[in-house]
Protein backbone atom coordinates (compact mmCIF):
# COMPACT_ATOMS: atom_id res chain seq x y z
CA UNK A 1 0.00 0.00 0.00
CA UNK A 2 1.38 3.55 -1.01
CA UNK A 3 2.29 5.80 1.64
CA UNK A 4 1.86 9.06 1.47
CA UNK A 5 4.16 12.20 2.71
CA UNK A 6 2.22 15.47 2.93
CA UNK A 7 2.82 18.78 4.77
CA UNK A 8 -0.54 20.15 6.54
CA UNK A 9 -1.17 23.49 7.84
CA UNK A 10 -3.86 23.90 10.06
CA UNK A 11 -5.31 26.00 7.39
CA UNK A 12 -5.85 22.83 5.35
CA UNK A 13 -8.16 21.06 7.80
CA UNK A 14 -9.77 24.37 9.07
CA UNK A 15 -13.53 24.33 9.34
CA UNK A 16 -15.75 27.18 10.73
CA UNK A 17 -19.47 27.24 11.51
CA UNK A 18 -20.40 29.84 8.96
CA UNK A 19 -18.65 27.33 6.08
CA UNK A 20 -21.38 25.02 4.41
CA UNK A 21 -20.45 21.14 5.56
CA UNK A 22 -17.31 19.72 3.28
CA UNK A 23 -16.58 16.17 3.35
CA UNK A 24 -13.88 16.16 4.47
CA UNK A 25 -10.81 12.93 3.40
CA UNK A 26 -7.68 11.60 3.36
CA UNK A 27 -7.64 12.09 -0.76
CA UNK A 28 -9.40 15.95 -0.20
CA UNK A 29 -6.70 16.72 2.32
CA UNK A 30 -4.31 15.66 -0.27
CA UNK A 31 -4.96 17.69 -3.15
CA UNK A 32 -5.28 20.51 -0.88
CA UNK A 33 -2.12 19.95 0.52
CA UNK A 34 -0.43 19.98 -2.73
CA UNK A 35 -1.55 24.01 -3.78
CA UNK A 36 -0.31 24.47 -0.12
CA UNK A 37 3.40 25.40 -1.55
CA UNK A 38 1.79 27.77 -3.39
CA UNK A 39 -0.20 29.79 -0.44
CA UNK A 40 2.74 29.82 2.07
CA UNK A 41 4.81 31.33 -1.04
CA UNK A 42 2.52 34.24 -1.34
CA UNK A 43 2.25 34.30 2.27
CA UNK A 44 5.67 34.84 2.93
CA UNK A 45 5.88 37.79 0.27
CA UNK A 46 3.47 39.47 2.51
CA UNK A 47 5.23 38.98 5.44
CA UNK A 48 8.72 40.34 3.68
CA UNK A 49 6.38 43.32 3.21
CA UNK A 50 4.66 43.65 6.52
CA UNK A 51 6.83 46.07 9.39
CA UNK A 52 6.57 42.49 11.63
CA UNK A 53 6.34 38.84 11.15
CA UNK A 54 3.72 36.38 11.71
CA UNK A 55 6.03 34.23 13.44
CA UNK A 56 7.31 37.36 15.43
CA UNK A 57 4.11 38.59 16.96
CA UNK A 58 3.59 37.64 20.57
CA UNK A 59 1.82 34.49 20.67
CA UNK A 60 -1.61 34.72 22.76
CA UNK A 61 -1.93 33.47 26.52
CA UNK A 62 -3.87 30.83 27.17
CA UNK A 63 -5.43 29.75 30.77
CA UNK A 64 -3.87 27.16 32.71
CA UNK A 65 -6.76 24.84 33.10
CA UNK A 66 -7.36 22.65 36.23
CA UNK A 67 -4.49 19.91 35.44
CA UNK A 68 -1.46 21.25 35.39
CA UNK A 69 1.15 20.60 38.00
CA UNK A 70 4.98 20.29 36.70
CA UNK A 71 7.08 17.45 38.03
CA UNK A 72 10.46 18.94 36.57
CA UNK A 73 10.48 15.80 34.45
CA UNK A 74 13.04 16.47 31.80
CA UNK A 75 13.07 14.75 28.87
CA UNK A 76 11.95 14.31 25.55
CA UNK A 77 9.67 11.52 25.49
CA UNK A 78 6.77 12.07 27.49
CA UNK A 79 4.54 8.79 26.63
CA UNK A 80 5.56 6.41 29.25
CA UNK A 81 4.04 3.60 27.15
CA UNK A 82 0.08 5.78 26.63
CA UNK A 83 -1.44 4.25 23.58
CA UNK A 84 -2.13 6.78 20.97
CA UNK A 85 -0.78 8.17 17.40
CA UNK A 86 2.98 8.47 17.61
CA UNK A 87 3.36 12.62 17.34
CA UNK A 88 6.66 15.27 17.67
CA UNK A 89 6.05 18.30 18.85
CA UNK A 90 9.24 20.79 17.93
CA UNK A 91 8.91 24.19 19.17
CA UNK A 92 10.97 27.09 18.56
CA UNK A 93 10.72 29.44 21.08
CA UNK A 94 11.60 33.16 20.28
CA UNK A 95 11.97 37.02 21.42
CA UNK A 96 8.51 39.03 19.83
CA UNK A 97 9.79 41.85 18.52
CA UNK A 98 13.36 41.18 17.57
CA UNK A 99 12.34 37.60 16.41
CA UNK A 100 15.66 36.48 18.04
CA UNK A 101 15.49 32.80 19.20
CA UNK A 102 15.45 32.23 23.12
CA UNK A 103 18.45 29.79 24.23
CA UNK A 104 17.77 28.62 27.73
CA UNK A 105 14.23 28.88 27.98
CA UNK A 106 12.31 26.15 29.97
CA UNK A 107 9.89 24.56 28.38
CA UNK A 108 7.37 22.72 29.96
CA UNK A 109 4.07 20.72 28.03
CA UNK A 110 1.22 18.41 29.50
CA UNK A 111 -1.88 16.73 27.95
CA UNK A 112 -4.63 14.68 27.97
CA UNK A 113 -4.04 11.33 26.08
CA UNK A 114 -6.02 9.32 23.64
CA UNK A 115 -8.36 8.44 26.24
CA UNK A 116 -8.97 12.07 27.06
CA UNK A 117 -7.60 12.09 30.30
CA UNK A 118 -4.40 13.28 32.10
CA UNK A 119 -1.87 12.24 34.91
CA UNK A 120 -1.94 12.70 38.29
CA UNK A 121 -6.20 13.84 38.83
CA UNK A 122 -8.97 11.81 39.33
CA UNK A 123 -12.81 12.47 38.93
CA UNK A 124 -14.56 14.91 36.59
CA UNK A 125 -14.16 15.09 33.08
CA UNK A 126 -10.67 14.59 31.85
CA UNK A 127 -9.67 13.25 35.29
CA UNK A 128 -7.10 10.11 35.00
CA UNK A 129 -8.12 6.63 36.68
CA UNK A 130 -4.45 5.82 37.86
CA UNK A 131 -1.85 8.63 38.94
CA UNK A 132 1.46 8.90 37.43
CA UNK A 133 3.66 11.57 35.20
CA UNK A 134 2.23 10.32 31.91
CA UNK A 135 2.54 13.65 28.95
CA UNK A 136 4.07 15.51 31.35
CA UNK A 137 7.92 17.14 30.35
CA UNK A 138 10.18 19.90 30.38
CA UNK A 139 13.36 21.01 27.96
CA UNK A 140 15.69 23.44 27.39
CA UNK A 141 15.61 25.26 24.21
CA UNK A 142 18.52 24.69 22.78
CA UNK A 143 21.05 27.79 20.33
CA UNK A 144 18.18 27.78 17.76
CA UNK A 145 15.77 28.20 20.66
CA UNK A 146 14.45 24.91 19.27
CA UNK A 147 12.66 21.90 21.91
CA UNK A 148 11.54 18.56 21.10
CA UNK A 149 9.12 16.40 22.56
CA UNK A 150 7.79 12.67 21.32
CA UNK A 151 4.41 12.41 23.15
CA UNK A 152 0.84 10.89 21.43
CA UNK A 153 -1.66 12.81 19.36
CA UNK A 154 -4.34 14.62 22.11
CA UNK A 155 -7.79 13.52 22.37
CA UNK A 156 -11.07 15.16 23.09
CA UNK A 157 -12.15 15.71 26.37
CA UNK A 158 -16.22 17.20 27.46
CA UNK A 159 -16.08 20.61 26.16
CA UNK A 160 -12.29 21.23 24.86
CA UNK A 161 -11.23 20.36 21.53
CA UNK A 162 -7.75 18.22 21.00
CA UNK A 163 -4.68 20.46 22.70
CA UNK A 164 -1.90 20.79 24.00
CA UNK A 165 -0.66 23.02 26.92
CA UNK A 166 2.74 24.88 27.18
CA UNK A 167 4.75 27.47 29.52
CA UNK A 168 7.80 29.24 28.69
CA UNK A 169 9.84 30.28 31.90
CA UNK A 170 13.04 31.96 31.64
CA UNK A 171 15.17 32.38 34.50
CA UNK A 172 12.30 30.69 36.47
CA UNK A 173 9.70 33.61 35.47
CA UNK A 174 6.71 32.56 33.65
CA UNK A 175 6.81 34.18 30.23
CA UNK A 176 4.03 32.48 28.38
CA UNK A 177 1.38 30.02 29.21
CA UNK A 178 -0.73 28.69 25.92
CA UNK A 179 -2.05 25.91 24.53
CA UNK A 180 -1.97 24.55 20.57
CA UNK A 181 -4.27 22.92 18.89
CA UNK A 182 -4.82 20.82 15.86
CA UNK A 183 -6.38 20.37 12.47
CA UNK A 184 -10.50 19.18 13.02
CA UNK A 185 -10.20 16.90 10.26
CA UNK A 186 -7.05 14.78 10.81
CA UNK A 187 -8.55 14.61 14.73
CA UNK A 188 -11.42 13.40 13.21
CA UNK A 189 -10.03 10.83 11.20
CA UNK A 190 -7.72 9.70 14.13
CA UNK A 191 -10.60 9.11 16.33
CA UNK A 192 -13.08 7.48 13.77
CA UNK A 193 -10.13 5.14 12.62
CA UNK A 194 -7.73 4.16 15.66
CA UNK A 195 -9.09 2.34 18.19
CA UNK A 196 -6.79 3.89 20.80
CA UNK A 197 -9.20 6.80 20.50
CA UNK A 198 -12.70 4.76 20.09
CA UNK A 199 -12.52 3.66 23.89
CA UNK A 200 -14.60 6.45 24.77
CA UNK A 201 -17.90 7.09 26.10
CA UNK A 202 -18.89 10.28 25.26
CA UNK A 203 -18.95 11.41 21.82
CA UNK A 204 -17.07 14.95 20.94
CA UNK A 205 -19.10 17.72 21.38
CA UNK A 206 -16.32 20.54 20.86
CA UNK A 207 -14.88 21.54 17.42
CA UNK A 208 -12.04 24.42 17.10
CA UNK A 209 -14.25 26.44 15.43
CA UNK A 210 -16.69 26.06 18.86
CA UNK A 211 -13.94 25.62 21.68
CA UNK A 212 -14.11 28.88 23.88
CA UNK A 213 -10.43 29.01 24.25
CA UNK A 214 -9.48 28.11 20.92
CA UNK A 215 -11.66 31.33 19.58
CA UNK A 216 -9.54 33.52 21.64
CA UNK A 217 -7.02 33.21 19.37
CA UNK A 218 -8.58 34.31 15.76
CA UNK A 219 -5.06 34.84 13.90
CA UNK A 220 -4.78 31.31 14.72
CA UNK A 221 -1.18 31.63 15.78
CA UNK A 222 -1.25 28.77 18.68
CA UNK A 223 -2.22 26.63 16.07
CA UNK A 224 0.53 23.88 15.05
CA UNK A 225 1.18 22.89 11.49
CA UNK A 226 1.75 19.57 10.96
CA UNK A 227 2.97 16.98 8.46
CA UNK A 228 3.21 12.96 8.78
CA UNK A 229 6.68 11.07 8.55
CA UNK A 230 7.10 7.39 8.29
CA UNK A 231 6.01 6.63 11.62
CA UNK A 232 4.39 8.96 13.27
CA UNK A 233 2.70 12.90 12.96
CA UNK A 234 5.58 16.07 13.21
CA UNK A 235 3.26 19.00 14.86
CA UNK A 236 5.13 22.59 14.69
CA UNK A 237 5.15 25.78 16.22
CA UNK A 238 6.83 28.90 16.73
CA UNK A 239 6.21 30.21 19.92
CA UNK A 240 6.99 33.97 20.66
CA UNK A 241 7.11 35.75 24.04
CA UNK A 242 7.85 38.88 25.89
CA UNK A 243 11.08 38.65 27.90
CA UNK A 244 9.63 41.25 30.09
CA UNK A 245 6.27 39.30 30.63
CA UNK A 246 5.12 37.70 33.88
CA UNK A 247 2.06 34.99 33.82
CA UNK A 248 0.63 34.71 37.25
CA UNK A 249 0.11 30.96 37.97
CA UNK A 250 -1.61 29.08 40.89
CA UNK A 251 -0.72 25.48 39.40
CA UNK A 252 1.14 23.56 41.52
CA UNK A 253 4.49 22.80 41.22
CA UNK A 254 6.64 18.89 42.08
CA UNK A 255 4.28 16.31 43.07
CA UNK A 256 0.79 15.95 41.71
CA UNK A 257 -2.50 16.49 43.67
CA UNK A 258 -4.49 13.35 44.44
CA UNK A 259 -7.88 14.75 43.03
CA UNK A 260 -9.33 17.30 40.60
CA UNK A 261 -9.27 20.98 42.20
CA UNK A 262 -12.03 22.05 43.32
CA UNK A 263 -14.07 25.04 40.77
CA UNK A 264 -11.90 23.73 38.09
CA UNK A 265 -13.03 25.24 34.51
CA UNK A 266 -16.71 23.66 33.78
CA UNK A 267 -17.89 24.63 30.76
CA UNK A 268 -20.30 23.54 27.62
CA UNK A 269 -19.64 24.20 24.12
CA UNK A 270 -21.48 27.45 22.58
CA UNK A 271 -24.87 27.08 21.39
CA UNK A 272 -25.17 25.99 17.47
CA UNK A 273 -24.19 22.67 15.84
CA UNK A 274 -20.78 21.85 16.05
CA UNK A 275 -18.86 22.17 12.14
CA UNK A 276 -20.11 19.66 9.73
CA UNK A 277 -17.68 17.44 9.56
CA UNK A 278 -18.12 13.69 7.58
CA UNK A 279 -16.86 10.40 8.10
CA UNK A 280 -14.67 9.18 5.29
CA UNK A 281 -15.68 5.92 3.37
CA UNK A 282 -12.56 5.74 1.85
CA UNK A 283 -10.58 2.70 2.54
CA UNK A 284 -7.83 2.78 5.20
CA UNK A 285 -4.73 4.83 4.70
CA UNK A 286 -1.90 3.46 6.98
CA UNK A 287 -1.72 6.05 10.04
CA UNK A 288 1.46 6.36 10.97
CA UNK A 289 3.06 4.40 14.24
CA UNK A 290 -0.15 2.81 14.30
CA UNK A 291 -0.48 -0.98 13.60
CA UNK A 292 -3.11 -1.67 10.77
CA UNK A 293 -4.67 -4.39 13.85
CA UNK A 294 -5.78 -0.84 16.06
CA UNK A 295 -7.13 0.87 12.83
CA UNK A 296 -10.04 0.74 11.96
CA UNK A 297 -12.01 2.23 8.95
CA UNK A 298 -15.49 3.13 9.15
Amino acid sequence: MPRFRTFLSYATFMTDATKPATHLNRRRALGMAAALPFALAGSRKTAAAAPVPRSCVLTPQAVEGPFYFDPHLVRSDVTEGRPGVPLVLRMTVLEAGPCAPLTGARVVIWSAGADGEYSGYTGGPGGSRSAGTFLRGTQMTDQVGQVTFRTVYPAYYPGRTPHIHFKVFLDDRNVLMGQTYFPDGLSEYLFSNVSAYRSQSLARDTFNSTDMLARMDPDRLAFCDIREAVDHYVATLIVSVDRQGVVMSGGPDGAPPRRRPPGGFRWAPPPGSPPGLHRSTEPAIIVPGVPLADQHPT
